[in-house]
């Protein structure tokens, strides 16, 4: 296959991966095809739309390892899904009447694109999904190769996901410096919500990497300065079902002889009861133009914290989300491991011609490839029997 002109965007919440694959692909492109012309469509999808695109130029070429260092996108996100019209035509993206899959179309067309690179989780790579049968139902000739961008780590069947690792480690991060709040009040209760709608990897990886701080940390065992006082006392999980007035029982021990207590818990935990609650009491429950719950408007933390505060016997409690702290970071050595490979994958399978999005194919004996977007769907279930998981549960006590 012969390419000329290659895009780029980047889509859906950040990742500290985003500016990192940027600087990956516009780095490969110009080391094995520097003929290749790049763009970068602004703000995702929103930019594809409405043609607002910029050139790659060649001061930007040599400074793309320069963007490996940064968080964020250095091309601008958004969250558009071009299957919903309305929604489309609301944020004036197109006009009444189009068809926003026609339009990005045809401006790929315009742009004369031959390879379109998404970095994105599920959504955006699924909406990359609908724009290439779409190109491929009404011939267009363009490649469209993803990059799997999600801290929540639950794309099927993806094993690893971009900055995810990262995510971990930097909610870890912020846990330690909200946990040394429990010096500050008597009976504290810690609740760290972290970002996971239906998976609770993050969670779980980012309660491991605090707890193996803990454990490396040389505390003074004096007062409040013990190991005991500022680990985890529980993690919770949309996988794992959990009894509120046991662990609540659990832990009123570990409050009266600790005098504080902090929990892990995921944004998707407790999801569905408090949507039914909202839903008995005829309250509309908030959705963006995904269908998807919007999470920060119900606040799992505060529900959680609500059940646990009274029968804990707390005094204060201290609600903290690490997700916009955690997801904004710039890669750390791990995941820039893994989006090298992915970007170096992903520009030869770009060059062949080969659509799919990259990444290591876990029915395929994690073989890394091109994955066939039909195959690829977000909200894979967090694996609760993971030794380190199970290992964990057990040193908490909540096995």
């Amino acid at each position: 296959m012969s390419v000329t002109t290659v895009a780029l965007l980047t889509a859906g919440g950040l990742a500290p991966c985003l500016s990192s694959a940027v600087g990956g692909l516009i780095e490969r492109y110009t080391e094995i095809a520097p003929d290749v012309r790049i763009i970068a469509y602004r703000n995702g999808y929103a930019g594809l739309l409405t043609g607002d695109s910029v050139e790659v130029s060649d001061e930007v070429r040599a400074a793309a390892g320069r963007l490996h260092a940064f968080g964020g996108s250095p091309i601008g996100n958004s969250r558009v899904k071009l299957t919903n019209v309305a929604d489309c035509v609301k944020r004036g993206l197109v006009q009444p009447g189009q068809d926003p899959l026609h339009v990005a179309a045809e401006q790929l067309s315009r742009d004369g694109v031959d390879v379109l690179h998404t970095i994105g989780g599920d959504d955006t790579n699924g909406t990359a999904a609908d724009l290439a049968a779409y190109l491929r139902t009404n011939d267009y000739r363009l490649t469209v190769v993803g990059l799997p961008k999600t801290i929540d780590n639950d794309v099927v069947p993806i094993r690893q996901s971009l900055g995810a690792w990262t995510a971990a480690e930097q909610g870890a991060l912020y846990a330690r410096n909200v946990i040394a709040e429990h010096s500050s009040n008597p009976r504290m209760l810690v609740v760290h919500e972290v970002m996971g709608r239906h998976c609770g990897w993050l969670t779980a990886a980012t309660a491991l990497a605090h707890h193996q701080w803990v454990r490396r940390a040389q505390f003074a065992e004096w007062l409040e300065n013990s190991a005991v006082r500022w680990d985890v006392h529980a993690v919770f999980v949309p996988e794992r079902p959990f009894d509120i007035a046991e662990e609540a029982r659990r832990l009123r021990t570990i409050m009266d002889e600790q005098d504080g207590v902090n929990l892990f818990i995921s944004e998707g935990a407790g999801v569905a009861e408090i949507v039914a609650a909202m839903e008995a009491a005829g309250e509309e429950v908030p959705r963006d133009p995904f269908g998807h719950v919007q999470l920060d408007k119900i606040n799992p933390g505060q529900w959680f914290a609500k059940q646990f505060a009274a029968e804990l016997g707390a005094d204060k409690v201290l609600v903290q989300k690490s997700g916009y702290f955690s997801r904004s970071a710039a890669a750390n050595e791990a995941d820039l491991t893994l989006i090298r490979e992915f970007t170096t994958y992903a520009v030869e399978a770009a060059l062949r011609g080969e659509s799919g999005v990259i990444g290591q194919d876990e029915e395929r004996g994690d073989e890394l490839r091109a994955i066939e977007f039909e195959r690829i769907l977000g909200g894979k279930a967090f694996d609760t029997s993971a030794s380190w998981f199970t290992e964990l549960l057990g040193e908490l006590g909540q096995a």
